[in-house]
Protein backbone atom coordinates (compact mmCIF):
# COMPACT_ATOMS: atom_id res chain seq x y z
CA UNK A 1 0.00 0.00 0.00
CA UNK A 2 1.21 3.46 0.15
CA UNK A 3 4.14 4.17 0.44
CA UNK A 4 2.99 3.83 3.86
CA UNK A 5 3.94 3.11 3.05
CA UNK A 6 3.89 6.14 0.08
CA UNK A 7 8.48 24.27 7.23
CA UNK A 8 11.45 25.55 7.77
CA UNK A 9 11.32 28.58 10.16
CA UNK A 10 11.44 31.94 8.55
CA UNK A 11 14.96 33.15 7.94
CA UNK A 12 16.20 35.80 10.33
CA UNK A 13 16.13 39.28 8.88
CA UNK A 14 19.40 40.59 7.51
CA UNK A 15 20.72 43.69 9.17
CA UNK A 16 22.82 45.62 6.73
CA UNK A 17 25.53 48.05 7.75
CA UNK A 18 24.24 51.17 9.49
CA UNK A 19 24.55 54.44 7.68
CA UNK A 20 27.65 56.23 8.93
CA UNK A 21 28.20 59.97 8.80
CA UNK A 22 31.41 61.50 7.51
CA UNK A 23 34.51 60.54 9.45
CA UNK A 24 35.66 62.94 12.17
CA UNK A 25 38.38 65.22 10.86
CA UNK A 26 37.80 64.35 7.21
CA UNK A 27 37.12 67.06 4.67
CA UNK A 28 33.46 67.25 3.64
CA UNK A 29 32.68 66.28 0.10
CA UNK A 30 31.02 68.72 -2.26
CA UNK A 31 31.66 71.83 -4.28
CA UNK A 32 32.20 74.03 -1.16
CA UNK A 33 35.43 72.25 -0.39
CA UNK A 34 38.73 73.53 -1.78
CA UNK A 35 42.38 73.27 -0.96
CA UNK A 36 42.51 76.61 0.93
CA UNK A 37 39.73 75.64 3.31
CA UNK A 38 41.39 72.27 3.82
CA UNK A 39 44.54 74.01 5.05
CA UNK A 40 42.56 76.15 7.52
CA UNK A 41 40.73 73.14 8.94
CA UNK A 42 41.99 72.13 12.35
CA UNK A 43 42.24 68.34 12.65
CA UNK A 44 40.39 66.70 15.51
CA UNK A 45 42.68 64.48 17.58
CA UNK A 46 42.01 60.78 17.23
CA UNK A 47 41.22 59.09 20.50
CA UNK A 48 41.63 55.30 20.75
CA UNK A 49 38.49 53.29 21.36
CA UNK A 50 37.80 52.08 24.84
CA UNK A 51 36.73 48.44 24.65
CA UNK A 52 33.33 47.60 26.05
CA UNK A 53 33.40 45.75 29.35
CA UNK A 54 33.24 42.02 28.87
CA UNK A 55 33.63 42.24 25.07
CA UNK A 56 36.28 40.72 22.84
CA UNK A 57 39.08 42.90 21.50
CA UNK A 58 39.21 43.63 17.77
CA UNK A 59 41.77 41.81 15.71
CA UNK A 60 43.43 45.05 14.53
CA UNK A 61 44.76 46.00 17.94
CA UNK A 62 47.27 48.61 16.66
CA UNK A 63 44.80 50.49 14.45
CA UNK A 64 43.12 53.64 15.70
CA UNK A 65 39.41 54.15 15.19
CA UNK A 66 37.12 57.10 15.61
CA UNK A 67 35.35 57.01 18.93
CA UNK A 68 31.58 56.81 18.85
CA UNK A 69 28.59 55.13 20.39
CA UNK A 70 29.12 51.50 21.33
CA UNK A 71 25.56 50.60 20.39
CA UNK A 72 23.09 51.87 17.85
CA UNK A 73 20.82 53.41 20.52
CA UNK A 74 23.63 55.10 22.51
CA UNK A 75 23.99 58.88 22.13
CA UNK A 76 27.05 60.89 23.17
CA UNK A 77 26.74 63.28 26.10
CA UNK A 78 26.41 66.97 25.42
CA UNK A 79 29.65 68.77 24.70
CA UNK A 80 31.73 65.64 24.33
CA UNK A 81 31.84 65.18 20.58
CA UNK A 82 34.43 62.62 19.61
CA UNK A 83 34.87 61.27 23.15
CA UNK A 84 33.12 58.37 24.83
CA UNK A 85 30.12 59.22 26.96
CA UNK A 86 30.93 59.40 30.66
CA UNK A 87 27.49 58.05 31.54
CA UNK A 88 27.92 54.53 32.88
CA UNK A 89 26.37 51.81 30.81
CA UNK A 90 23.36 50.09 32.34
CA UNK A 91 23.91 46.36 32.81
CA UNK A 92 22.43 44.20 30.10
CA UNK A 93 19.43 42.20 31.30
CA UNK A 94 20.04 38.51 31.72
CA UNK A 95 18.46 36.46 28.95
CA UNK A 96 15.28 34.74 29.99
CA UNK A 97 15.73 30.97 29.62
CA UNK A 98 13.38 29.58 27.00
CA UNK A 99 11.61 26.30 27.69
CA UNK A 100 12.80 23.36 25.64
CA UNK A 101 10.51 22.56 22.70
CA UNK A 102 8.20 19.67 23.28
CA UNK A 103 9.19 16.51 21.37
CA UNK A 104 7.10 16.01 18.26
CA UNK A 105 5.09 12.86 17.92
CA UNK A 106 5.55 10.61 14.93
CA UNK A 107 3.01 11.21 12.23
CA UNK A 108 1.70 8.73 9.70
CA UNK A 109 1.41 11.50 7.12
CA UNK A 110 -2.31 10.87 6.52
CA UNK A 111 -5.64 11.44 8.21
CA UNK A 112 -5.72 8.23 10.22
CA UNK A 113 -9.36 8.61 11.26
CA UNK A 114 -10.53 9.06 7.68
CA UNK A 115 -8.33 6.19 6.53
CA UNK A 116 -9.82 3.82 9.11
CA UNK A 117 -13.39 4.92 8.35
CA UNK A 118 -12.98 4.48 4.61
CA UNK A 119 -11.22 1.13 5.11
CA UNK A 120 -14.01 -0.20 7.32
CA UNK A 121 -16.65 0.98 4.83
CA UNK A 122 -14.90 -0.66 1.88
CA UNK A 123 -14.42 -3.84 3.87
CA UNK A 124 -18.12 -4.01 4.70
CA UNK A 125 -19.12 -3.58 1.04
CA UNK A 126 -16.63 -6.22 -0.08
CA UNK A 127 -17.61 -8.80 2.53
CA UNK A 128 -21.33 -8.25 1.95
CA UNK A 129 -21.02 -8.68 -1.81
CA UNK A 130 -18.61 -11.59 -1.42
CA UNK A 131 -20.87 -13.79 0.71
CA UNK A 132 -24.27 -12.78 -0.69
CA UNK A 133 -23.98 -13.13 -4.46
CA UNK A 134 -20.71 -13.98 -6.19
CA UNK A 135 -21.68 -12.11 -9.33
CA UNK A 136 -22.05 -8.89 -7.34
CA UNK A 137 -18.49 -9.20 -6.13
CA UNK A 138 -17.31 -9.72 -9.72
CA UNK A 139 -19.03 -6.41 -10.51
CA UNK A 140 -17.17 -4.75 -7.62
CA UNK A 141 -13.86 -5.99 -9.08
CA UNK A 142 -14.79 -4.67 -12.55
CA UNK A 143 -15.71 -1.22 -11.17
CA UNK A 144 -12.45 -1.03 -9.21
CA UNK A 145 -10.53 -1.97 -12.34
CA UNK A 146 -12.18 0.71 -14.48
CA UNK A 147 -11.60 3.43 -11.86
CA UNK A 148 -7.99 2.31 -11.42
CA UNK A 149 -7.40 2.48 -15.17
CA UNK A 150 -8.90 5.97 -15.27
CA UNK A 151 -6.58 7.15 -12.49
CA UNK A 152 -3.50 5.60 -14.07
CA UNK A 153 -4.12 6.91 -17.60
CA UNK A 154 -5.02 10.37 -16.27
CA UNK A 155 -1.76 10.67 -14.33
CA UNK A 156 0.24 9.42 -17.32
CA UNK A 157 -1.26 12.12 -19.54
CA UNK A 158 -0.94 14.89 -16.96
CA UNK A 159 2.67 14.21 -15.94
CA UNK A 160 4.23 12.60 -19.02
CA UNK A 161 2.00 13.53 -21.93
CA UNK A 162 1.29 9.82 -22.60
CA UNK A 163 -2.19 9.25 -23.99
CA UNK A 164 -3.03 5.61 -23.32
CA UNK A 165 -6.54 5.07 -24.80
CA UNK A 166 -8.95 4.71 -21.89
CA UNK A 167 -12.06 3.46 -23.75
CA UNK A 168 -10.62 0.15 -25.04
CA UNK A 169 -8.81 -0.32 -21.74
CA UNK A 170 -11.96 0.13 -19.67
CA UNK A 171 -14.11 -2.10 -21.88
CA UNK A 172 -11.41 -4.74 -22.26
CA UNK A 173 -10.56 -4.62 -18.53
CA UNK A 174 -14.13 -5.27 -17.44
CA UNK A 175 -14.42 -8.04 -20.05
CA UNK A 176 -11.19 -9.54 -18.76
CA UNK A 177 -12.53 -9.85 -15.21
CA UNK A 178 -15.80 -11.41 -16.37
CA UNK A 179 -13.99 -13.80 -18.73
CA UNK A 180 -11.70 -14.95 -15.94
CA UNK A 181 -14.69 -15.70 -13.74
CA UNK A 182 -16.63 -17.51 -16.48
CA UNK A 183 -13.88 -19.23 -18.48
CA UNK A 184 -10.92 -19.28 -16.09
CA UNK A 185 -7.32 -18.59 -17.06
CA UNK A 186 -7.98 -19.34 -20.75
CA UNK A 187 -10.71 -16.70 -20.93
CA UNK A 188 -8.50 -14.18 -19.13
CA UNK A 189 -5.63 -14.62 -21.60
CA UNK A 190 -7.91 -14.31 -24.63
CA UNK A 191 -9.48 -11.14 -23.25
CA UNK A 192 -6.02 -9.73 -22.53
CA UNK A 193 -4.89 -10.33 -26.11
CA UNK A 194 -8.03 -8.74 -27.56
CA UNK A 195 -7.66 -5.72 -25.27
CA UNK A 196 -4.07 -5.17 -26.40
CA UNK A 197 -5.19 -5.40 -30.04
CA UNK A 198 -7.99 -2.91 -29.40
CA UNK A 199 -5.48 -0.46 -27.89
CA UNK A 200 -3.28 -0.69 -30.99
CA UNK A 201 -6.19 -0.09 -33.37
CA UNK A 202 -7.87 2.65 -31.31
CA UNK A 203 -4.69 4.71 -31.20
CA UNK A 204 -4.45 4.63 -35.02
CA UNK A 205 -7.26 7.18 -35.23
CA UNK A 206 -4.88 9.88 -33.99
CA UNK A 207 -1.65 11.34 -35.46
CA UNK A 208 1.35 8.99 -35.47
CA UNK A 209 3.46 11.18 -33.18
CA UNK A 210 3.84 9.36 -29.85
CA UNK A 211 2.09 6.22 -31.11
CA UNK A 212 4.68 3.82 -29.74
CA UNK A 213 4.79 5.22 -26.20
CA UNK A 214 0.98 5.51 -26.05
CA UNK A 215 0.27 1.91 -27.05
CA UNK A 216 3.11 0.62 -24.87
CA UNK A 217 1.61 2.39 -21.87
CA UNK A 218 -1.82 1.05 -22.83
CA UNK A 219 -0.66 -2.57 -22.97
CA UNK A 220 1.18 -2.12 -19.68
CA UNK A 221 -1.96 -0.69 -18.04
CA UNK A 222 -4.05 -3.60 -19.36
CA UNK A 223 -1.70 -6.12 -17.82
CA UNK A 224 -1.01 -4.26 -14.60
CA UNK A 225 -4.59 -3.54 -13.53
CA UNK A 226 -7.32 -5.76 -15.05
CA UNK A 227 -5.29 -8.85 -15.90
CA UNK A 228 -3.82 -9.20 -12.41
CA UNK A 229 -7.21 -8.45 -10.87
CA UNK A 230 -8.70 -11.31 -12.90
CA UNK A 231 -7.01 -13.83 -10.57
CA UNK A 232 -9.26 -12.62 -7.75
CA UNK A 233 -12.31 -13.49 -9.86
CA UNK A 234 -10.72 -16.86 -10.63
CA UNK A 235 -10.34 -17.60 -6.90
CA UNK A 236 -14.05 -17.01 -6.53
CA UNK A 237 -14.96 -19.87 -8.88
CA UNK A 238 -13.94 -22.55 -6.37
CA UNK A 239 -16.51 -24.14 -4.06
CA UNK A 240 -14.97 -22.29 -1.13
CA UNK A 241 -14.24 -19.28 -3.34
CA UNK A 242 -15.51 -16.59 -0.95
CA UNK A 243 -13.26 -17.92 1.81
CA UNK A 244 -10.28 -18.02 -0.55
CA UNK A 245 -10.86 -14.40 -1.54
CA UNK A 246 -11.34 -13.45 2.10
CA UNK A 247 -8.05 -15.15 2.97
CA UNK A 248 -6.31 -13.25 0.19
CA UNK A 249 -7.72 -9.92 1.37
CA UNK A 250 -7.08 -10.57 5.06
CA UNK A 251 -3.46 -11.60 4.58
CA UNK A 252 -2.70 -8.56 2.41
CA UNK A 253 -4.26 -6.21 4.95
CA UNK A 254 -2.50 -7.96 7.85
CA UNK A 255 0.81 -7.71 6.02
CA UNK A 256 0.38 -3.98 5.44
CA UNK A 257 -0.76 -3.48 9.03
CA UNK A 258 2.25 -5.32 10.43
CA UNK A 259 4.60 -3.31 8.25
CA UNK A 260 3.01 -0.05 9.36
CA UNK A 261 2.84 -0.87 13.09
CA UNK A 262 6.36 -2.26 13.48
CA UNK A 263 7.94 0.18 11.06
CA UNK A 264 6.32 3.21 12.70
CA UNK A 265 7.36 2.10 16.19
CA UNK A 266 10.78 0.53 15.63
CA UNK A 267 11.79 1.41 12.06
CA UNK A 268 15.36 2.74 11.77
CA UNK A 269 16.98 1.03 8.78
CA UNK A 270 15.62 2.09 5.39
CA UNK A 271 14.49 -0.67 3.07
CA UNK A 272 14.59 1.17 -0.25
CA UNK A 273 15.27 4.87 0.42
CA UNK A 274 15.48 5.83 -3.26
CA UNK A 275 12.05 4.36 -3.96
CA UNK A 276 10.06 4.71 -0.74
CA UNK A 277 11.89 6.47 2.11
CA UNK A 278 9.19 5.57 4.63
CA UNK A 279 9.67 1.81 4.39
CA UNK A 280 12.10 0.10 6.74
CA UNK A 281 13.59 -3.34 7.20
CA UNK A 282 11.90 -3.53 10.57
CA UNK A 283 8.59 -2.87 8.83
CA UNK A 284 9.27 -5.71 6.39
CA UNK A 285 9.98 -8.00 9.33
CA UNK A 286 6.64 -6.97 10.84
CA UNK A 287 4.86 -7.66 7.56
CA UNK A 288 6.35 -11.14 7.29
CA UNK A 289 5.63 -12.00 10.94
CA UNK A 290 2.03 -10.80 10.89
CA UNK A 291 1.28 -12.38 7.49
CA UNK A 292 2.75 -15.76 8.43
CA UNK A 293 0.76 -15.87 11.67
CA UNK A 294 -2.40 -14.85 9.82
CA UNK A 295 -1.73 -17.35 7.06
CA UNK A 296 -1.42 -20.22 9.53
CA UNK A 297 -4.76 -19.31 11.09
CA UNK A 298 -6.55 -18.78 7.76
CA UNK A 299 -5.35 -22.02 6.18
CA UNK A 300 -6.22 -23.98 9.32
CA UNK A 301 -9.71 -22.57 9.89
CA UNK A 302 -10.96 -21.01 6.60
CA UNK A 303 -9.63 -23.16 3.77
CA UNK A 304 -10.90 -26.71 3.36
CA UNK A 305 -8.13 -29.33 3.64
CA UNK A 306 -5.62 -26.59 4.47
CA UNK A 307 -2.92 -26.94 7.15
CA UNK A 308 -1.09 -24.41 9.29
CA UNK A 309 2.33 -25.01 7.71
CA UNK A 310 0.87 -24.24 4.29
CA UNK A 311 -0.37 -20.98 5.82
CA UNK A 312 3.16 -20.08 6.89
CA UNK A 313 4.35 -20.40 3.28
CA UNK A 314 1.32 -18.52 2.00
CA UNK A 315 1.81 -15.70 4.51
CA UNK A 316 5.49 -15.32 3.66
CA UNK A 317 4.65 -15.14 -0.06
CA UNK A 318 1.93 -12.55 0.56
CA UNK A 319 4.27 -10.33 2.57
CA UNK A 320 6.91 -10.50 -0.17
CA UNK A 321 4.56 -9.77 -3.09
CA UNK A 322 2.61 -7.09 -1.21
CA UNK A 323 5.84 -5.26 -0.39
CA UNK A 324 7.09 -5.55 -3.97
CA UNK A 325 3.76 -4.32 -5.28
CA UNK A 326 3.87 -1.33 -2.97
CA UNK A 327 7.43 -0.53 -4.04
CA UNK A 328 6.47 -0.97 -7.69
CA UNK A 329 3.72 1.61 -7.54
CA UNK A 330 5.97 3.91 -5.48
CA UNK A 331 8.45 3.69 -8.36
CA UNK A 332 5.72 4.69 -10.82
CA UNK A 333 4.61 7.61 -8.66
CA UNK A 334 8.18 8.84 -8.20
CA UNK A 335 8.68 8.76 -11.95
CA UNK A 336 5.47 10.76 -12.35
CA UNK A 337 6.37 13.13 -9.51
CA UNK A 338 3.18 12.57 -7.51
CA UNK A 339 2.33 11.33 -4.02
CA UNK A 340 -1.00 9.63 -4.73
CA UNK A 341 -2.68 8.33 -7.85
CA UNK A 342 -5.94 10.03 -6.96
CA UNK A 343 -8.06 11.64 -4.25
CA UNK A 344 -11.17 9.48 -4.40
CA UNK A 345 -10.66 7.81 -1.00
CA UNK A 346 -10.03 10.22 1.91
CA UNK A 347 -7.03 9.15 3.96
CA UNK A 348 -5.96 6.63 1.30
CA UNK A 349 -5.52 8.53 -1.95
CA UNK A 350 -6.99 6.85 -4.99
CA UNK A 351 -8.20 3.37 -5.90
CA UNK A 352 -4.78 2.52 -7.30
CA UNK A 353 -3.19 3.43 -3.99
CA UNK A 354 -5.24 0.61 -2.42
CA UNK A 355 -4.71 -1.88 -5.24
CA UNK A 356 -0.92 -1.58 -5.32
CA UNK A 357 -0.38 -4.44 -2.85
CA UNK A 358 -3.40 -6.49 -3.92
CA UNK A 359 -2.74 -6.73 -7.64
CA UNK A 360 0.63 -8.56 -7.64
CA UNK A 361 -0.44 -10.68 -4.67
CA UNK A 362 -3.56 -12.10 -6.38
CA UNK A 363 -1.86 -14.47 -8.87
CA UNK A 364 0.54 -15.75 -6.20
CA UNK A 365 -2.26 -16.57 -3.75
CA UNK A 366 -4.35 -18.16 -6.51
CA UNK A 367 -1.45 -20.36 -7.58
CA UNK A 368 -0.46 -21.46 -4.05
CA UNK A 369 -4.05 -22.31 -3.13
CA UNK A 370 -4.40 -24.40 -6.30
CA UNK A 371 -1.17 -26.24 -5.42
CA UNK A 372 -2.13 -26.78 -1.78
CA UNK A 373 -5.84 -27.66 -1.96
CA UNK A 374 -6.70 -27.83 -5.67
CA UNK A 375 -8.84 -25.60 -7.87
CA UNK A 376 -12.24 -27.03 -6.87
Amino acid sequence: MNDSSWGAPPQAGYWGPSEQGPAQGAAPAGPAYDAHSAQQTRPVPIVPDVPAHGGDQDDDRGAARLSGPLFRDDTPSAGSLGTPSQKPQEPMPSPVPQPAPAPQKKSAGRDLGAAIGVGVGLGAVIVASLFVVKAVFVGVIAVAVVVGLWELTSRLEERKGIKAPLVPLAVGGAAMVVSGYVRGAEGAWVAMALTALAVLVWRMTEPPEGYLKDVTAGVFAAFYVPFLATFVAMMLTADDGPRRVLTFLLLTVVSDTGAYAIGWRFGKHKLAPRISPGKTREGLFGAVTFAMAGGALCMQYLIEDGTWWQGLILGFAVAATATLGDLGESMIKRDLGIKDMGTLLPGHGGIMDRLDSLLPTAPVVWLLLVLFVGSG
